[in-house]
């Protein structure tokens, strides 16, 4: 009885972390919603090609919008980082190849399946999110 709840929980764990594998293939299709006043006219992007690659990997599992579960909340991560051409870089290199260290002790799981290009948009998603 002990083996059978112990492989439930491995698999169960399994699935969290690596259910969503990414095919590599990139939705090209984005939305935005534009907001004209009389002063001004601004475009906020409300739909991605990253939020799209978010939603479809596992990074759900750890990440949320606007709150801390596992990992931090992307719009802490929004908040922290600039977005430049080397920090989107760097961040897109971290969700590949994982690690801890930046936001505590638990390590964020490496991505290998996930393609640079794919990494980089769905950084570009969260860097968006600043406040």
């Amino acid at each position: 009885m002990k083996r059978i709840f112990i492989i439930l929980g491995l698999a169960l764990a399994f699935a969290a972390c690596n259910g969503n594998k990414s095919n590599n293939s990139t939705d090209t299709t984005t939305t935005t919603t534009t907001t004209t006043s009389a002063s001004s006219s601004t475009t906020t992007v409300k739909d991605t090609v990253g939020k799209a690659l978010i939603a479809k990997n596992d990074c759900l599992t750890c990440h949320k919008l606007d709150q801390k579960i596992v990992g931090p909340a992307y719009q802490d991560v929004a908040n922290k980082y600039t977005a430049s051409a080397d920090v989107i870089d760097t961040l897109a290199n971290k969700v590949i190849k994982g690690g801890s260290g930046n936001w505590g002790s638990v390590p964020m799981s490496a991505h290998p399946d996930l393609s640079m290009d794919d990494a980089r948009e769905m950084i570009k998603y969260i860097l968006s999110l600043k406040k």
